[in-house]
């Protein structure tokens, strides 16, 4: 029988310390309807033995391996956070490329196809998800896998213009040809890398019928991540009543709250977003004393000086609006650096009166999908949303703003604060409703029912006529590959 084996930089497996974040709830769904294995690192380093180890767990079968400390400084920190994020990120100014951070991408990805090679049966269809393993299809095929391989990118990709500024594009990004499914957020980002496959690799083809390399044909779609509406929904109800979230809310004196919800990283627009608040102070003092924003936002990849200095930069300016409009009994802005349990955010969710999610590019977001779904609809609260963001795509009915436009924001923050009841609620029922009709449990069954023909694993799949080879066909310690150019 075949069986789903999902490949992701971090695993959330029982007893191994390492959480996967957004993307857990996702795969777990895939994996709840078919049974198989989830694969990524163990999130150990190791300047000697490299140990890869299984835990078995409610017919899952969670495959971890260790990383060698070198390598992964130059995959993770280096190419993959330092180069691919960025650019993906429509942020070629913040690219630092160097050989030897994409020699230590290419070693990594090469070390987990060949952890792979050793598990992966010819009937068994592969998943791998984002931006760390775009080399991980061509490596698998060098060692003989004709097996169904999809791949899912969960952040923005950019149009060719931009990611064509990405050192050795022709060799990184024309790599993902060997994956047979290519899926991205939104049709934008479908779109341009179709455009890129067209322009860039020349590949004859074209969005409905794929692009034909010679060896597969390749399809490109789009699968918008969704969240489990409903779950969460009767989670907030159950939050809103906790000891820590009626805290909080108790704390505020009757003020309205402001919440945002983000990782510290630069394209979150956290910046821009604290000076359109404090621009909406400016022009409307009569709400001072009368409202919080509370923007939660754990540390991320602090070892990154870019992150370091964004770090120094929002505190800088929280201090300095808090100095500026904050009394003895009121603090504008309420910053906390501390990571909170989906359980506590959707109580916090719940109890506010707007939302800023406003990133200056993002993939999806699905801290706008999962604000809606807390809301009480009795008196629901308003989501203000980045254009910029994924989320936006599918969430027409939120105010939409411009995060570049600090007025503008500050202009839909005093709309939304203001919003008569009949019309926050029409907005949020029309929110619910098209976040209902995607939730997460059936995102997994589109996805692979465009790479393999049916939304489960259990209708037959068409095997490779030639079984892969059993024996290794490079080991780790092997030269670098060179992904070859497909332009012709």
């Amino acid at each position: 029988m075949a069986r789903l084996v999902v490949v992701s930089n971090r695993v959330s497996a029982p007893k191994s310390g390492t959480r996967a974040g957004g993307l857990e709830v996702a795969v777990m769904a895939s994996l709840k309807h078919n049974p198989g294995i989830w694969f990524g690192w163990s999130g150990r380093v190791s300047v000697k033995t490299l140990e890869t180890r299984t835990i078995e767990s409610d017919r899952i079968s969670f495959v971890l391996t260790d990383l060698p400390k070198e390598a992964y400084e130059e995959y993770y920190y280096g190419f993959a956070n330092r180069v691919l994020w960025p650019i993906l990120h429509y942020r070629l100014d913040l690219a630092e490329f160097s050989r030897q951070d994409l020699s230590g991408y290419t070693k990594v990805n090469e070390h987990f196809a060949e952890e792979l090679h050793k598990i992966l049966r010819p009937d068994d269809v592969v998943w791998v998800h984002d931006y760390h393993f775009l080399l991980l299809a061509k490596a698998l095929r060098e060692r003989g896998h004709q097996n169904r391989i999809g791949f899912f990118l969960h952040t923005p990709f950019p149009p060719v213009e931009i990611i064509a500024g990405l050192p050795h594009h022709e060799r990184i990004i024309s790599a993902l040809c060997h994956y047979d499914l290519v899926g991205f957020q939104t049709e934008i980002d479908a779109a341009n890398f179709a455009r890129y496959v067209e322009s860039e690799c020349q590949y004859p083809g074209n969005r409905k019928d794929g692009y034909n390399t010679g060896e597969r044909v390749v399809q490109i779609g789009d699968f918008p991540v969704g969240i489990e509406t409903e779950s969460f929904a009767k989670m907030a109800r159950r939050a809103i009543k906790s000891s820590f979230v009626s805290g909080v809310l108790a704390s505020l004196s009757g003020r309205a709250m402001i919440i945002g919800v983000d990782r510290l990283d630069y394209s979150k627009g956290i910046e821009h977003r604290i000076a359109a608040f404090e621009r909406f102070l400016e022009h409307h003092p009569d709400w001072r004393n009368n409202v919080t924003y509370l923007q939660i936002s754990p540390k991320s990849r602090s070892a990154i000086p870019e992150y370091m200095d964004m770090e120094r930069n929002v505190s800088t300016i929280v201090g300095r609006l808090n100095g500026t409009y904050g009394e003895a009994s009121w603090t504008p802005v309420r910053y906390v650096n501390k990571a909170h349990t989906r359980t506590a955010l959707a109580g916090l969710y719940r109890g506010s009166r707007a939302a800023l999610v406003t990133p200056l590019r993002d993939g999806m977001n699905l801290v706008a999908k999962e604000y809606i779904a807390a809301q009480d609809p009795e008196d629901p609260g308003v989501l203000i949303l980045s254009r910029f963001a994924g989320a936006a795509m599918e969430c027409k009915p939120a105010l939409l703003v411009n995060p570049y436009d600090s007025e503008a924001v500050a202009a839909a923050i005093h709309r939304a604060l203001s919003m008569p009841f009949e019309e926050r609620r029409a907005r949020y029922e029309a929110l619910y409703k098209i976040i209902a009709a995607n939730d997460i449990q059936d995102w997994p069954g589109r996805f692979l029912k465009a790479l393999t023909g049916s939304p489960t694993l259990a209708a037959s799949i068409t095997k490779p006529d030639e079984p892969p080879p059993t024996e290794s066909a490079s080991g780790y310690s092997a030269p670098s590959v060179v992904v070859q150019s497909f332009a012709s």
